[in-house]
């Protein structure tokens, strides 16, 4: 089998990349390297292709040629920054999904699995959340996203594309993006653990996020490339979220608590149903082993940005200007 992945540099793709070469997949990997990185990449094995190329310009012609699943991972994923810079997320997002799926019906490529994001449901009531309950994205990284799986479906129902999107809950392993951006809490605590400063806790800790392992993610992936299941929306998480609190408890660490988000959900808890049913998945690795796999390969995160409560208010001062607007209105 021969299959590509867009991002295939990045935290999630890299890992996929290695679970499909595990499974003996040619694989060529799509990355401008604006978040990834070669050095998550097995540069030894002779099944990788590499090319260097940003989804938002149209891909070559026939590029996908000999190829039969399209895993499609790259994006902008950074939340905070999103706020600023909407134009970038919405062409990377949005129109770059086009790109990769018009390359893939171009080449008549069998199957395509959309990477999609839980921030579609916003800020949900309903728990455990199911694929069928209300969308309502709050901020312009969900909506990108959420329109990007909207792309996918029309290609699919129009062009006679195959394939589904993974609808992910708050991904975190080794590898996870160390870029300049305000980014996901584990990453942002396992720096301050490294600099030995305090855990920068939003509101009071006792938000929950249904953090799944990146290996089980990858696991996901595999099995929707594999499955002949088509044009669904399957939720990807573990349906055991855990507080922030009980992360900074199993770090271990001084806490300075920061001022909670608006237009951020108090929780997030999937309902995984789908994925078992439709792709025999299910969830292997428990928040307590991970968090132990991300403490062993914390010096990871030696070259990370160093958060404080300071560059966190510079950070998110124009989130809590429209978002904490929005929740006064």
């Amino acid at each position: 089998m021969k299959a590509v992945v867009t991002g295939g540099a990045g935290f999630i793709g890299s890992h996929l990349v290695d679970l499909l070469l595990n499974n003996d997949y040619e694989v060529l990997i799509i990355d401008n390297l604006c978040t990834g990185s070669l050095k998550n990449v097995n540069q030894t094995s002779n099944k990788i292709s590499f090319i260097n190329h940003d989804i938002r310009t149209s891909l070559p012609p026939g590029i996908f040629n000999d190829y039969s699943i399209v895993f499609h991972l790259a994006a902008l994923a950074d939340i905070v920054p999103s706020i600023d810079r909407p134009i970038d997320y919405m062409s990377t997002n949005v129109q770059g999904t086009v790109n990769v799926l018009e390359a893939a019906r171009v080449s008549s490529i069998k199957r395509v699995i959309y990477t999609a994001s839980s921030t579609c449901y916003g800020v949900t009531s309903k728990f455990p959340t199911a694929e069928n309950d209300s969308i309502a994205p709050t901020f312009p990284y969900a909506l990108s996203k959420y329109l990007g799986e909207l792309v996918f479906f029309h290609w699919l129902d129009l062009y006679g594309l195959k394939g589904l999107s993974l609808r992910l809950f708050n991904v975190y392993g080794p590898r996870a993006r160390t870029s300049g951006n305000y980014g996901a809490v584990i990453g942002v605590f396992l720096a301050q653990k490294l600099a030995q400063k305090p855990f920068t806790v939003v509101g009071d800790g006792n938000q929950v996020r249904d953090f799944t392992y990146v290996s089980d993610i990858a696991q996901a992936f595999f099995l929707a490339g594999e499955s002949q299941v088509t044009g669904e929306a399957i939720n990807i998480g573990t349906q055991n979220p855990q507080s922030v609190n009980r992360l900074v408890e199993l770090l271990g660490g001084e806490v300075e608590f920061i001022p909670k988000r608006p237009g951020e959900p108090d929780r997030t808890h999937a309902d995984i149903q789908k994925a078992k049913s439709l792709l025999g998945w299910v969830p292997k690795i428990s928040f307590e082993e991970g968090v132990m796999k991300v403490l062993e390969q914390i010096n990871m995160w030696k070259d990370a940005p160093i958060w404080d409560k300071e560059n966190i208010v510079k950070a998110t001062d124009t989130w809590f200007h429209y978002l904490g607007k929005n929740e006064t209105n």
